[in-house]
């Protein structure tokens, strides 16, 4: 996909992930990245998506060099390139700060595996990533080993992480941890959430 292909992509999927309040304000940031000319496409830092058009995206390589744009690219940049670095496969990373995982990381607490599409989706049990300041190497660092044979993470006191073969890919996996995050919150209120594994080695209970 050319880099127009690559804008439309990152701008469509951040203003749907705000809309579905996956963030907030200018929280959050998306990217997507063309391996062959190793750029990479990222919204820019401190503008507000309801005002964002394609021409306002930022393009840089992955030692955050900008190429192409008026502004300075999200101030965790580090992060989506580091993602690139570690994973070939990935093409775009989705960063939000949805309210109920974004809840579990600031207890450093994983969301369990307790829905059947988590196996599909979040790739079972959700982690969460060590603390570290927001834009620094270490974060981006910290995130990208936690993403080790998955591809979504909580990030310490900060939110959610995702990446995919593309941005809907990326954008649905981080759906899906904030809606596990919030089935498993509204369970926690009620009792003691079963995994799946519990539940399979239990069978089912009689009515």
């Amino acid at each position: 996909m050319d880099l127009k292909g690559l804008r439309h992509d990152v701008l469509c999927y951040y203003i749907r992930s705000y809309e579905e309040h996956l963030m907030s304000g200018t929280s959050g940031n998306a990217s997507a990245f063309d391996p062959e000319s190793g750029r990479m496409v990222i919204t820019p830092s401190g503008v507000d998506c309801r005002k964002m058009s394609e021409e306002d995206l930022v393009v840089t390589d992955l030692q955050g060099n900008v190429l192409d744009g008026t502004h300075k690219p999200s101030s965790e940049w580090r992060l989506h390139a580091e993602i690139y670095r570690a994973f070939p496969e990935a093409r775009a990373v989705l960063h939000t700060h949805s309210c109920y995982a974004t809840a579990f990381s600031v207890v450093g607490k994983e969301i369990p595996e307790i829905l059947i599409e988590m196996t599909v989706f979040t790739d079972g049990a959700v982690p969460v990533s060590p603390f570290a300041p927001a834009g620094s190497e270490q974060v981006a660092k910290n995130t990208a080993a936690t993403l080790r044979g998955r591809h979504s993470c909580l990030m310490q006191n900060h939110g959610v992480a995702a990446f995919g073969s593309s941005m809907e890919e990326a954008y649905v996996r981080a759906v899906y941890v904030e809606d596990a995050a919030k089935i498993c919150s509204f369970a926690m209120a009620v009792g003691t959430p079963r995994t799946i594994a519990e539940a399979s080695s239990s069978g089912c209970a009689s009515l």
